[in-house]
């Protein structure tokens, strides 16, 4: 289960911030800025998958942002890291190239699951609608 969704710069300041458990404001400062040090101190080369106290990170950075999803030991690993580039292309989809500042900006954009969703039912459909068009040609390629 996820706990927890955070955006954040490289400064280690909040852009976007979504909790699925209820944790007290005063605990979800000092949670956020002990999850940001962990996560902003550790090099390319390391996993993107850290045990931290009673359940696991999962990260990816993508420019001037880190994503960083806290999830309990039953979730899976991989099933996160590649949701966290699905709601990138989902964001890049809306925006077109997101940014910081679209983040800042446009938190209840960004936060909106319709908006996710009816984006994600868009993007979805074009590749389907792609991948149909191309098997369309390659049948008619057979035939010639």
């Amino acid at each position: 289960m996820i706990k927890f969704f955070l955006m954040v710069n490289k400064q280690g300041q909040t852009r976007l911030s979504r909790y699925y458990e209820h944790v007290e404001i005063n605990k979800r400062t000092l949670l956020e800025a002990d999850v940001i040090k962990t996560c902003l101190s550790r090099s390319k080369e390391q996993c993107s998958f850290i045990e931290y106290k009673d359940f696991k990170l999962i990260y990816r950075q993508y420019a001037a942002l880190f994503i960083v999803v806290g999830i309990n030991e039953t979730e899976n690993e991989m099933a996160v890291y590649e949701f966290i580039h699905n709601f990138v292309e989902v964001l890049d989809m809306y925006f077109s190239r997101v940014s910081e500042l679209d983040v800042s900006f446009s938190v209840l954009c960004a936060c909106s699951h319709s908006t996710v969703q009816s984006i994600s039912y868009d993007y979805l459909s074009r590749c389907t609608n792609k991948f149909t068009e191309e098997l369309e040609k390659e049948e008619q390629q057979d035939l010639s």
